[in-house]
């Protein structure tokens, strides 16, 4: 005789998380086994490229990763659209709450029903919280992100049922991280903003679009919402090239534009979370401060190259530019914080994770 269907239910969700987790995870100080089970349902994520491990490939858009020497050291040496060398923050995230071993993008792939009940991301590479950044280079905005994530939901109600739909959402961890796309190509690449926008307004403009998104994503149910800073843009090797001189230094601009943002977006949560009616717990996640150790201080790291990727020469390859029918890479991608002139390395991105759970996470779960 079949097994009932929520007892069919609790098989795959057992099956997922041990199967993606069959060896002890130990993250910020803490060991888990597939054994003691994840310490959220799923690990749910919208953003930018930081984020996205491969939304973009079937987009008519430049702005891919679906190519050597992306993914270099990913198993099988594949590129999956994830903007590294390997890994990205969301996959270490999930592995590091026990859920899984790669968090899955929406589109573009077979999602099998344990796929979808433990989390997927629907971020998009250079998307951002201004309604222009997404259109100027032809990728998916946050609001057909979100349109997506209705999508998923139905999906869920399909396989789980309602009842189980809402247990998975309200104990799922949501991320957000976008914004630096927003700053770095659209205000201070593009001329269409800085007409009508000093800094401060353009600022505001952000904080506008995310403190919408992050009300629509409570609405839909989220009780727990780990939202990713800026981290000094002015810094990334890419605009180092474009605003540091011949020097390369890093465009002070640039970072005063995040350290502003760090701080509006950071008042804009505290006030969501003092607001009566308003279910959901936003958590700022600060990046900047380790981002920037990395790069000032990056030696104490094992790092021997802080200013300079490892695709090409470094200063600006990233997407189409950085691909091996073109450009090689370094010889040792471990010395390097950035992969391209734009995207942390694997080993980068770990260190960033890991002073995500270290500060934050134990209010997330």
């Amino acid at each position: 005789m079949a097994p009932p269907p929520l007892l069919l239910l609790r098989l795959l969700l057992v099956a997922a998380a041990a199967s993606s987790i069959a060896r002890t995870t130990r993250c910020h100080g803490y060991q888990y086994k597939a054994s003691q089970g994840p310490l959220v349902t799923a690990v749910i994520v919208f953003g930018d490229s930081i984020v996205d491990p491969g939304n973009n490939n079937d987009l008519h858009t430049q702005i891919k990763a679906n190519h050597p020497p992306y993914g270099k050291d990913f198993f099988n040496h594949e590129a999956t659209g994830r903007y590294s060398n390997g890994l990205i923050p969301t996959d270490l995230i999930a592995q590091g709450l026990g859920v899984k071993q790669l968090l899955p993008p929406y589109l573009g792939v077979d999602l099998s029903p344990e796929d979808l009940l433990t989390g997927v991301s629907f971020a998009s590479g250079a998307t951002g919280f201004d309604p222009l950044t997404p259109i100027v280079v032809s990728v998916i905005s946050l609001e057909k992100q979100l349109a997506y994530f209705d999508e998923y939901r139905a999906k869920l109600v399909a396989i789980a049922g309602e009842e189980e739909t809402e247990r998975i959402i309200k104990g799922a961890l949501f991320v957000v991280c976008a914004g630096t796309d927003d700053v770095a190509n659209t205000y201070f690449t593009t001329p269409f903003r800085r007409v009508e926008y000093d800094i401060p307004s353009y600022v505001e403009l952000l904080v506008s679009g995310a403190e919408a998104f992050l009300r629509n994503v409570s609405a839909r149910g989220a009780t727990k919402i780990g939202f990713v800073g800026m981290p000094p843009v002015g810094c990334v090797p890419s605009q180092r090239t474009l605003g540091g001189g011949l020097r390369r230094e890093c465009e002070p601009s640039r970072n005063e534009a995040a350290q502003l943002y760090n701080a509006r977006i950071q008042e804009m949560i505290a006030g969501l979370n003092a607001e009566q009616g308003f279910g959901t717990l936003v958590v700022y996640l600060d990046i900047y401060r380790i981002l920037d150790e990395l790069m000032e201080r990056g030696d104490r790291y094992g790092f021997t190259e802080t200013t300079k990727g490892c695709c090409g020469t470094g200063t600006i390859e990233v997407t189409g530019l950085c691909d091996s029918r073109f450009v090689s890479v370094c010889d040792d991608v471990s010395q390097h914080v950035f992969f391209d002139s734009y995207h942390p390395t694997e080993r980068a991105y770990r260190i960033i994770v890991d002073d995500i759970f270290d500060n934050y996470i134990q209010v997330l779960i």
